[in-house]
C-alpha cells in the first residue's frame, strides 16, 4: 500500500511521544514524585481522560492536517528533546480537541502527547521567551511547538522545608574568615561562613552593559572567568546541540573528583536564564533536577531561606527585582551596615544541599552557579 511522506512523519512522531502514565517509563524526570516545585499546577491527577486509542486517533487527525515542513520541524524538536533550534509551529488558536470529557487547545494537547502525559490545564504551562507567541493575547495563530513551552513551577504555601537558612547568612559578618579577593570584573568577592559565597560586582557609575554576571563553581573552586550577560536570555550548558551561550564543557577544570566529573556530565542541556518583565526566570532544560536559593523566592517576613528543587522541564521565577529592592530595607540600620546579597541567586546541578542532605552548604556541591544581578 502506498504511504505518503506525511503519513510516515505522523507515525514517527507518534512513536516519539512521551511515555504515558503508569507504563513503567513515565518521565519522572519531568514531574518527579515531590519537592518544592510541585505546587498546585503540577499535582498529578489519577483521572485518565480518554483512552490510548482515543489519544492516538486524535493526535493522528491533527498531525495529518499539518504541512510536511511543519511536521519535519516538530519531529526535529521532539527527537532532540528541545536541544536543536526549531521554528514555531503556528496553528489556528481557536481549535479545541475533545479527549474523553475534556477539551484541549492544540498547544496543550501537543505538550501532553510529547512532553507531559499528566498535563491537564493550560495554566500549568509557561511559554518561553524565544517563541513568537510569547506575550501575545488571543492571536489568530498560536505556536504549538511543545519545546517552546515549559511547565510552570508553583510553590506550595508554605513551601516544604527542603532546607532552610537563617537570614543572617544574607549579611556579611565581621569575621576574619571573610577575606575579599579581586575578580576579573573588578568587583569584590566575599567568602561567607560555611563556604557560602556572596558576590558583589562593583561597577563604574552609569555602567549598564550587563544585567547579570554568572560564576561557575566546582565545590569551593571557581572555574573560568565571570560570564557577563547582555542578551535577555542565556543558555548555560555542558553539551547542547547548536548551543550558543555559556558552555561549561569548554572550561578548563583541574578537579579530578569522580563525583564532580559525573555530575558535570549530567548537566547536559543545562538551564536557560531569561530576564523578563516580571523578573528573572530559570528553565531547567536538563534531564536532572536543579536546586535554587534566592531571597525573593520566600516570604519577606521569613528569617529563613529555602533551597527549592526544580525538576526537568519546569520554569521558576528565581528572582524578582521589585521584591529584592523592598527586601533591602534601606532605612533598616542593621541591613545598611552590611553588604546585601539579595541580588544573588545560587543554583546547583543534580545535587542539593541543606538540612535534607549530607551537604550543608552549596560549596560542598559538585557543580553550581552563582548569578549576580546588576542592581543599578
Amino acid at each position: 500500500m502506498f504511504r505518503t511522506k506525511r503519513s510516515g512523519l505522523v507515525r514517527r512522531l507518534w512513536r516519539s511521544r512521551a511515555p504515558g502514565e503508569g507504563d513503567g517509563e513515565a518521565d519522572n524526570r519531568a514531574h518527579g514524585t515531590g519537592g518544592c516545585c510541585m505546587g498546585k499546577s503540577a499535582k498529578v491527577s489519577k483521572s485518565n481522560p480518554g483512552t490510548e486509542a482515543e489519544l492516538k486517533a486524535l493526535t493522528h487527525l491533527i498531525l495529518k492536517k499539518i504541512k510536511e515542513k511543519q511536521l519535519e520541524a516538530l519531529l526535529q524538536a521532539v527527537d532532540s528533546k528541545g536541544g536543536a533550534r526549531s521554528p514555531c509551529l503556528l496553528l489556528p488558536s481557536k481549535v479545541d480537541s475533545k479527549l474523553g470529557q475534556h477539551s484541549y487547545s492544540l498547544p496543550l494537547l501537543l505538550c501532553k502527547v510529547f512532553r507531559w502525559p499528566d498535563l491537564r490545564h493550560s495554566s500549568e504551562l509557561k511559554r518561553l521567551s524565544c517563541c513568537e507567541s510569547y506575550g501575545k493575547t488571543n492571536p489568530e495563530l498560536v505556536c504549538c511547538n511543545p519545546h517552546h513551552m515549559s511547565r510552570l513551577c508553583e510553590l506550595e504555601s508554605p513551601p516544604p522545608p527542603y532546607s532552610r537558612y537563617p537570614m543572617d547568612f544574607l549579611k556579611q559578618p565581621d569575621s576574619s574568615d571573610s577575606v575579599p579577593s579581586s575578580t576579573e570584573t573588578g568587583g569584590t568577592h566575599f567568602l561567607a561562613p560555611g563556604g557560602l559565597s556572596d558576590s558583589q560586582v562593583l561597577q563604574e557609575p552609569g555602567d549598564r552593559s550587563h544585567w547579570c554576571v554568572v560564576a561557575y563553581w566546582e565545590e569551593k573552586t571557581r572555574v573560568g572567568r565571570l560570564y557577563s550577560v547582555q542578551e535577555p536570555s542565556l543558555d548555560i550548558f555542558y553539551d547542547l546541540p547548536q548551543g550558543n551561550g555559556f558552555c561549561l564543557g569548554q572550561l578548563n577544570s583541574d578537579n579530578k573528583s569522580q563525583l564532580v566529573q559525573k555530575v558535570r556530565g549530567k548537566i547536559g542541556y543545562g538551564i536557560q536564564l531569561t530576564k523578563e518583565g516580571d523578573g528573572v526566570w530559570v528553565y531547567n532544560r536538563s534531564c536532572y533536577p536543579i536546586f535554587i536559593k534566592s531571597a525573593t523566592l520566600d516570604n519577606p517576613d521569613s528569617r529563613t531561606l529555602l533551597v527549592h528543587k526544580v525538576f526537568p522541564g519546569f520554569s521558576i521565577k528565581a528572582f524578582d527585582y521589585e521584591k529584592a529592592y523592598s527586601l533591602q530595607r534601606p532605612n533598616d540600620h542593621e541591613f545598611t551596615q552590611q553588604p546585601w546579597t539579595g541580588f544573588t541567586v545560587q543554583i546547583s546541578f543534580v545535587k542539593g544541599w541543606g538540612q535534607c542532605y549530607t551537604r550543608q552548604f552549596i560549596s560542598s556541591c559538585p557543580c553550581w552557579l552563582e548569578v549576580i544581578f546588576n542592581n543599578r
